[in-house]
């Protein structure tokens, strides 16, 4: 027979509670039993990618009331540091510069105040860390594996090997809170309502009604999808729910906000009830709703293999059957091909999309009956028919950006033709964005009372100006400032909060480091005359520029600037070997590849090098020519955007347009460190 705490809590573990010898140790169980108890009923309804980041809050936070780490380190790891000193990087060939200078600012907190001098003494060592596959999981060379605990490894991970990082903090979450952790109890009782926290690209209609027909209850079930005027609809649909015992399934909750007060007055006395609701939008109308339901995150299944099993898992034997013409099963492996991957290229940022368009399943569901459709009506595979619907339409209906509806026409190829596996973005690409973007969200999550002292927006400004150095403000914000008056230092701290600049991703240390520099570029323009190569990254406005040397060129030439274009020279020297302007045009530098790498020697595009996201771009000769055409072949048009959340030019290639297209290939001009 269980006792009542095991009926109550179905777990020995808290029944071992009251079974101590001591009080200290009945103490620590109570306190691991809440952990794990807080981080199970929490996780149900996070989604996937805040999982990790809760339970890392949670781990830290612990430790942060143990003293178990200072407050500086943290810092760093969230934020990164800025270098005091600059040594000269010792491993070029595979330490990437941004590497190294994390490794610099890294070496201004104190238990890491040797690590840039040591550097080269253990390079093969910290190689060896650089190269492994599982680079958490690498002891660190020298004396720095037993200096360093568990959490300052994390540091030097991050600026190792940040694709990693992610991989990292799952570790050491399970090395300080236990394995348990992992593991997720989800409960539900007959009069609990299901709510589902709903994310892009997810639809849990066809899955709920598939467990219905498991649990026999397909036709005791009723939906409605609220919205204007849907109240009294679903009001009526309850009551008849409760008499009868269905099921009542209620969708886009989110669109009915001023309907949830009733719904929450009638939920009490009604059995099962389902409900979904867009997590970002969904508004605390209905608090009891929310406090006593069991919510459950739906996400679309993570990988391609993932979203080829949830489509085929929703088709019947009966439906692959269907169609006489053999290549039916090809044509739909192509669509759930392409389905997965427009939904797999969100995730690696603008390398995928520029926007992360909400592809639903709903738009595969339509691409698969016209697919059958066209099928059964014309004898030879309307090739161009399903592309056009399929790109243009279903998918294509939902993009807004040229570039992106470029890209995705030329996956849509894909229903003629299966990508090989060169032609797939890795997931090494995405890997460092992620870690960072769970940095950030972290960073956001911080308190703000905390670090401005509770102080009004009035009063944190008094705060920056004891804390920047004079010289920044006077030489690189340019702001006079009077000596009697503090508004000047008030007017610049709010510029400062609100990012009034020009558009940067850039940390604030790096931000003033990048100022320093444009206004050093503008001052030597002043001072010395044209430079014969132009920073074209250093402009506010790039654009302006590139239209005022094609309108220095038609004045000159006596042509109409409607009908000028740039024709695009790579030159193999460097900056620092250019000392004369060009006749016509202009030379430019400073820009980034993203997705490739330029080859000097062989004058093209080409792959990128392992876990290299961003390499420097050589310099660029801009020809104005009228009535220019873009040669038929040997050229990517390739993208250039001010900042990495990406108007283009043509690069020399070996390789099809097809090709560096669906790798995402573009020129940035500023990176985010």
């Amino acid at each position: 027979m269980k006792t009542r705490c095991e009926q109550c809590y179905g777990s020995t573990f808290f029944l071992d509670m009251f079974h101590t010898d001591t009080v200290e140790e009945r103490i620590w169980n109570i306190n691991e039993y809440f952990t794990f108890s807080l981080y199970g009923n929490i996780c149900r309804s996070l989604f996937e990618k805040h999982k990790l980041m809760f339970a890392f809050l949670l781990c830290a936070r612990i430790m942060m009331n143990d003293n178990k780490i200072d407050m500086v380190e943290w810092r760093y790891l969230l934020s990164g540091g800025m270098p005091v000193q600059q040594l000269a990087n010792p491993a070029v060939s595979w330490l990437s510069e941004r590497a190294w200078q994390d490794i610099l600012g890294l070496s201004t907190l104190e238990s890491f105040s040797n690590l840039a001098q040591s550097f080269p003494e253990h390079l093969e060592g910290f190689k060896k860390i650089f190269d492994s596959s599982q680079p958490h999981r690498e002891p660190l060379p020298g004396a720095w594996d037993v200096m360093l605990d568990s959490f300052q490894k994390l540091l030097v991970l991050r600026c190792l090997r940040a694709d990693c990082l992610i991989q990292g903090l799952q570790d050491f979450v399970t090395a300080e809170l236990g394995q348990h952790l992992s593991v997720v109890f989800t409960e539900s009782s007959s009069s609990t309502p299901l709510i589902f926290v709903l994310s892009p690209g997810t639809d849990p209609a066809a899955d709920l009604y598939k467990f219905a027909d498991v649990m026999q209850f397909s036709k005791k079930m009723s939906a409605i999808s609220l919205g204007q005027g849907q109240g009294p609809w679903a009001e009526s649909m309850m009551h008849d729910a409760m008499e009868r015992g269905h099921w009542v399934f209620f969708q886009n909750c989110h669109l009915a906000p001023s309907w949830m007060p009733t719904l929450e007055r009638l939920i009490e006395n009604i059995n099962p009830l389902k409900v979904t609701t867009r997590g970002h939008k969904y508004k605390p109308e209905a608090k009891q709703i929310l406090s006593n339901g069991s919510k459950m995150t739906i996400e679309p299944p993570r990988g391609i293999k993932a979203n080829l099993q949830k489509t085929y898992m929703r088709l019947t034997n009966d439906f692959l059957s269907s169609s006489t013409k053999v290549y039916f099963k090809s044509l739909l492996l192509s669509l759930c091909l392409f389905h997965g991957i427009a939904l797999e290229r969100r995730k690696f940022g603008p390398l995928g999309f520029n926007i992360p368009y909400e592809f639903t399943d709903g738009d595969l569901n339509i691409c698969i009956s016209q697919l059958k459709m066209f099928l059964d009506e014309y004898q030879d595979i309307p090739y161009k028919v399903l592309k056009y619907t399929a790109g243009e339409i279903n998918y294509g209906g939902r993009v807004t950006d040229d570039w992106d509806r470029r890209c995705l026409l030329k996956c849509c190829k894909m229903l003629t033709l299966i990508m090989s596996n060169t032609d797939c973005l890795t997931d090494s690409l995405f890997a460092q964005n992620e870690a960072f973007a769970l940095l950030e969200a972290v960073v956001r999550l911080q308190p703000r009372a905390t670090s401005a002292g509770g102080k009004t927006l009035e009063e944190v400004p008094i705060q920056i100006h004891l804390s920047l150095d004079v010289f920044i403000i006077t030489n690189s914000i340019m702001l006079l400032i009077n000596a009697q008056s503090i508004r000047p230092i008030q007017q610049f701290a709010s510029a400062v909060l609100v990012l009034q600049a020009y558009p940067s991703l850039k940390p604030l240390a790096s931000w003033v480091s990048d100022l320093l520099q444009r206004i050093n570029f503008l001052q030597r323009w002043i001072s010395n005359g044209i430079p014969p190569a132009f920073w074209i990254s250093g402009f506010f406005f790039p654009q302006a520029f590139l239209t005022g040397t094609l309108q220095n060129y038609a004045r000159r030439s006596g042509t109409s600037i409607d009908t000028i274009g740039f024709d695009f020279e790579v030159l193999v020297k460097s900056v620092s070997e250019i000392t004369e302007i060009p006749d016509t045009g202009c030379y430019i530098y400073g820009l980034f590849l993203e997705g490739a790498r330029w080859d000097n020697k062989a004058g093209q595009l080409t792959e990128s090098r392992p876990k290299e996201l961003y390499t420097q771009m050589a310099v660029i000769r801009l020809i104005p020519k009228p009535n220019r055409k873009p040669p038929a072949s040997g050229i990517f048009v390739c993208p250039i955007y001010k900042t990495l959340t990406r108007a283009g030019q043509y690069l020399p290639t070996r390789h099809t347009q097809r090709h560096w297209i669906k790798r995402g290939v573009a020129l940035i001009c500023a990176l985010d460190y």
